[in-house]
């Protein structure tokens, strides 16, 4: 049975300061591989934080500084980067992009998050994306989400059912809803009979505390593994198989009955 052991870097970020974080994140990285995490999932956004008023100024250009920084990590520890989100300025907006770089160095995804939380104003300085989140690792499909996108399981739904098998998240989910954060990482976890691996970040900026609570979650719903609320590594071991396992045991994807559905 394959098995992947999976590091979530849970880590404060420093409001609006690009060049802060990466010298953070790479630290952490090495901090990572060198514990023998084989894929590293990082937060939403971890490269300017909710910094979104000043978005147009500190984003990345086509996210080429930011590629290039975690193809160079992945490169020299060997590791596949999920690269959590990243402001992403392209020449029709900025987008809140998701990228995932190989252990070459290669990008293989680049997800720009579709549900924008207006509670926060994101819709006022990001742009939605228009594409899924569907990705291989290792010859296993894979699915990204960014935040706000665990609220919507329809959208969870439209990728499980195209054949995912491990759901990875990026947050910035604050704490006053860490109970939602719980609960709906579970539920995913739980209908969809997938993996959950869901990083958050920790720490505050001037307007928010976030929950932190980085989590591994099987395709039972059982919690591997769990982080507090402040900075941490968070390191979990999963079996690839136990997701075909499951979904022979309970057969809720042949069961389906789309027809009544839509």
């Amino acid at each position: 049975m394959t098995t992947w052991k999976i590091g979530c870097i849970q880590m404060d970020i420093a409001f609006g300061d690009v060049q802060k974080n990466f010298k953070t994140t790479k630290e952490k990285i090495a901090h990572a591989a060198g514990l023998g995490a084989e894929i590293i999932l990082l937060p939403e956004l971890w490269t300017t934080g909710y910094d979104l008023t000043r978005l147009e100024e500190i984003a990345d250009q086509d996210a080429e500084k930011t590629i290039e920084f975690l193809s160079n990590c992945a490169k020299e520890h060997n590791v596949t980067i999920l690269g959590g989100s990243v402001a992403n300025r392209r020449h029709d907006g900025v987008f809140n992009t998701f990228l995932a770089i190989d252990s070459n160095g290669s990008v293989i995804k680049q997800y720009d998050k579709l549900h924008l939380f207006q509670l926060m104003d994101e819709h006022k300085f990001l742009h939605p994306g228009t594409s899924d989140g569907h990705f291989t690792l290792e010859n296993t499909s894979c699915a990204a989400f960014i935040c706000y996108d665990i609220r919507f399981p329809e959208w969870i739904r439209k990728h499980t059912s195209q054949g995912a098998e491990i759901l990875f998240v990026c947050a910035e989910w604050p704490l006053p809803r860490l109970s939602h954060w719980r609960t709906l990482l579970i539920s995913r976890a739980i209908e969809n009979q997938a993996f959950v691996i869901a990083c958050n970040r920790s720490g505050h900026d001037p307007n928010n505390i976030f929950a932190g609570h980085s989590m591994v979650i099987d395709p039972w719903g059982n919690v591997i593994a769990e982080a507090g609320e402040g900075e941490e590594l968070l390191i979990a071991e999963i079996n690839i198989g136990d997701t075909v396992a499951i979904r022979k045991q309970i057969p809720v994807f042949q069961d389906r009955k789309t027809e009544f559905y839509y």
